[in-house]
């Protein structure tokens, strides 16, 4: 009866051991990749979901401000315009390698929150106080975007440096492990 207790506890435990993978393992070199790819992905997704809720936030002031006295209907349709495009002239994490597409992204869309602000608030006085929040949620969101952009290097770098040391197990996974590209960067020089 001993014996069979015995047995039967060393089953318990050895159903409580977690599985460890060898570090040096492809199977553990795919986890981590998998693990830092993943979380590059998460920083890109928070950043664009940024940048869509601000461009969001402006078409919703300039809604806002429509019936304002003052307010000239042409400029508002042509600012109204030139939200709506922004999105579509947003790099990508494959297009940023080109950081002219960066820099041309940002002149467009900081160009149009100069010229908004002046239009909503003028003398930083907006005529309403959802307006006035507006504005405010818009500064607030534009001031983020260089916490994003560190945010998504960080993570970007440490993929691409794991991606570098242990390109060769990767490969050897096949599939989309095969052919892996280090991925661009903000900080300017880092590439």
């Amino acid at each position: 009866m001993m014996i069979g207790g015995c047995a039967a506890s060393c089953k318990r435990d050895a159903a409580k051991t977690a599985v460890v993978l060898d570090p040096a393992s492809a199977a553990a070199v795919k986890a981590q990749f998998d693990v830092l790819r993943d979380s590059v992905d998460v920083k890109w997704r928070d950043m664009t979901e940024s940048d869509d809720q601000k461009i969001a936030v402006t078409r919703l002031l300039l809604r806002e401000i429509k019936n304002q006295p003052g307010v000239e209907a042409s400029k508002l349709q042509e600012l109204e315009r030139a939200n709506a495009r922004l999105k579509a002239r947003r790099y990508t994490q494959q297009t940023m390698a080109n950081s002219d597409l960066i820099d041309r992204y940002d002149t467009a869309q900081d160009s149009l929150l100069r010229a908004v602000y002046p239009v909503a608030a003028p003398n930083d006085n907006a005529p309403t106080e959802n307006a006035r929040n507006f504005v405010e949620g818009l500064r607030q969101l534009d001031e983020g975007v260089v916490g994003f952009r560190l945010q998504y290097d960080r993570a970007a770098s440490q993929y691409n440096t794991y991606l570098q040391l242990h390109q060769t197990e990767l490969q050897s996974l096949g599939g989309k492990y095969a052919d892996l590209k280090k991925l661009p960067l903000f900080t300017i020089g880092a590439n």
